[in-house]
């Protein structure tokens, strides 16, 4: 572990807990090391869960715990957004760290860079990256190419009027919300939030805050993965009824695994 979290000053950061006790006590107590939590508050919004991590997050006396109650079961994007609200609304601080409950950050130092980013100039709504994982060059590679293929023949059919999907971008435009520090000022100067519409949270914002003149800054995953990881889409490995050898589910396992032997 490297040392604590130095640019601190005027952050808070933010998570959204569902059903995942052992993942979130692992992230939690990463998250405690990496920085100094008398001065950077973290708040956690147990999203309705019912389970055993509700009782853990209650044990906890450094964090700033949120009970989301819904009327009805709920699930998806909207859930996570509104649950990452209820956490915005209680920030007093210009700068939000977002992280998922299944990000383990082991070197506070990215979030330093990424405090350096955001706050190089008032106009950056945003920094973090546009990959969940880091896979190799050749395999991303290979990835855009088999979406390019079906992106254009997408294209075509609709110009040939045939019946299909809507073509969807080969290539990723959006910061990840596993790791993304946003400007919680612009957010509530422009009235905006992360449960605007039924998408992921922060799409929204970032197709709307750069017509008013906002930028976002992405961080390559070489870079980013090499101080943190993140178990992409942890919550549905463990949440859903997945095969034991289902890649998402061995995926968790390894890291998990990592974690508990380093």
């Amino acid at each position: 572990m490297q040392d604590q979290l130095s640019n601190s000053t005027n952050l808070s950061i933010a998570l959204v807990n569902y059903k995942t006790p052992e993942v979130t006590a692992i992230c939690l107590d990463l998250l405690k090391k990496a920085i100094d939590v008398a001065k950077v508050p973290v708040y956690v919004v147990d999203n309705n869960s019912n389970d055993e991590s509700l009782a853990y997050l209650k044990s906890l006396d450094w964090i700033h715990l949120i009970e989301r109650k819904a009327s009805a079961p709920e699930v998806g994007f909207m859930a996570h957004g509104r649950a990452l609200d209820l956490a915005l609304e209680q920030v007093r601080t210009d700068y939000l760290l977002l992280i998922h409950t299944d990000t383990l950050i082991y070197d506070p130092a990215i979030i330093d860079i990424m405090l350096d980013k955001i706050s190089a100039h008032q106009k950056i709504a945003a920094v973090g990256c546009l990959e969940q994982v880091n896979r190799p060059i050749y395999a991303t590679a290979w990835r855009v190419l088999l979406r390019a293929i079906k992106y254009f023949t997408r294209k075509l059919k609709v110009t040939l009027g045939i019946k299909t999907r809507e073509p969807r971008l080969f290539y990723e435009v959006y910061l990840k919300s596993f790791c993304t520090i946003w400007n919680a000022k612009i957010i509530k100067e422009n009235a905006m939030s992360f449960a605007m519409v039924e998408r992921i949270p922060g799409y929204e914002m970032q197709d709307r805050l750069p017509k008013l003149g906002y930028e976002f800054i992405s961080i390559a995953p070489r870079k980013m993965f090499s101080y943190l990881d993140h178990i992409e889409a942890g919550t549905v490995s463990m949440v859903s009824a997945l095969a034991k050898n289902h890649k998402r589910v061995k995926n968790y396992q390894a890291i998990i695994k990592k974690v508990k032997s380093g």
